[in-house]
């Protein structure tokens, strides 16, 4: 899946919108290795979403992350 940014979107805030999970942003960064230099995109770039299994936490957050941090 493709999403088509909006000005003013970041790493997180795409990974939010697309799979409802910031904490995930690092695996969209990983596949667009060529857009890893943006920190906010302008409109209209297409950033490559990879399906992404859940880990089974529910909240992308790395195994052992204290529930409190929420």
């Amino acid at each position: 899946m493709k999403y088509r940014t909006v000005l003013g979107d970041t790493w997180d805030i795409i990974a939010k919108k697309v799979y409802g999970d910031e904490f995930l942003a690092d695996q969209l960064m990983d596949a667009n290795r060529d857009l890893i230099n943006n920190f906010v995109f302008s409109e209209g770039i297409e950033v490559e979403c990879p399906d992404i299994e859940n880990s089974g936490t529910g909240t992308g957050y790395p195994e052992g992350y204290p529930e409190w941090r929420d």
